[in-house]
């Protein structure tokens, strides 16, 4: 999310999920799906995902608002886990964590052989 934007924390529970203001613990908004009562949540940086009883929905994370439904067709109505391909807070034009990382780690390196000599 933008800065500028309020941080949420997002709950799954009894077929709903809720957005959490960070600071406060005031409920923002409530979004409720089919299904069962466990509701696995997603926020993978850039979208929300919530899955329950075999089916799959991705809402906006700042109003709860469906952009989206899968309903799994044929794949019964179990408990769903969710993984993402997108790295949390990445985009295209940014370096991952793990790369800069390594590439401050090459430069501190660097300095102390530089300093050592």
């Amino acid at each position: 999310m933008p800065r500028d934007l309020p941080t949420f924390v997002f709950v799954g529970i009894k077929n709903c999920v809720v957005a959490l203001d960070d600071h406060s613990g005031i409920e923002v908004w409530r979004t409720q799906l089919r299904g069962s009562d466990y509701v696995t949540v997603v926020w993978d940086g850039q979208a929300l995902f919530a899955a329950n009883s075999g089916e799959v929905w991705r809402l906006n994370p700042q109003t709860g608002e469906l952009l989206w439904h899968n309903g799994l067709k044929g794949l019964g109505r179990g408990l769903v886990t969710i993984a993402s391909s997108r790295i949390a807070g990445s985009s295209s034009d940014t370096m991952t964590a793990a790369a800069k990382r390594k590439r401050d780690q090459d430069a501190a390196s660097a300095t102390v052989v530089v300093a050592a000599t």
